[in-house]
């Protein structure tokens, strides 16, 4: 009962780590300079788990793949919890 209640948790808070990561991709095109208080946020509780990817991957010009990487590696996670 506590490992699956502990898998659960796990699952809720990786899809809702997803989510926040992909609305901060979506609120990038829409407000790039990221001056509200909702992109504040979400740069502030994705910045921590996007920025060690970032330091790893070669300079791409304007593109930035640690979102797309940390979204698959989130998904192979969320699919191999029981």
């Amino acid at each position: 009962m506590a490992a699956a209640f502990a898998a659960n948790f796990l699952r809720f808070v990786l899809v809702a780590l997803e989510l926040a990561i992909i609305g901060r991709i979506l609120l990038s095109w829409v407000e790039p300079r990221g001056r509200s208080s909702v992109a504040q946020f979400l740069v502030t509780l994705t910045e921590p788990v996007l920025a060690p990817v970032r330091r790893v991957l070669p300079a791409t010009g304007g593109l930035d793949f640690a979102p797309f990487i940390i979204v698959i590696l989130i998904g192979t996670i969320v699919r191999m919890l029981p």
